[in-house]
């Protein structure tokens, strides 16, 4: 892992047989990602992947995008 910022770094994972990665814990933590949280993965062959809990997704939703 490498630190970027305070709030940011930067980590490889490897994907597992079944298509499983770990979420490192500096991330868990980071996140407030425990477990039995639903996660969304959101993918865009351009850009790549996104992954974020659920809760803030549906509340980006509502919100229509804004912060």
């Amino acid at each position: 892992m490498k630190k970027v910022a305070k709030d940011r770094f930067i980590v490889s994972v490897k994907v597992g047989e079944k298509g499983q990665i770990i979420v490192p814990k500096e991330a868990r933590d980071m996140f407030d990602i425990s477990s039995g949280d639903t996660l969304m993965v959101l993918g865009d062959k351009k850009r790549g992947l996104c992954i974020v809990k659920d809760d803030e997704f549906y509340s980006l939703l509502d919100k229509g995008g804004r912060k």
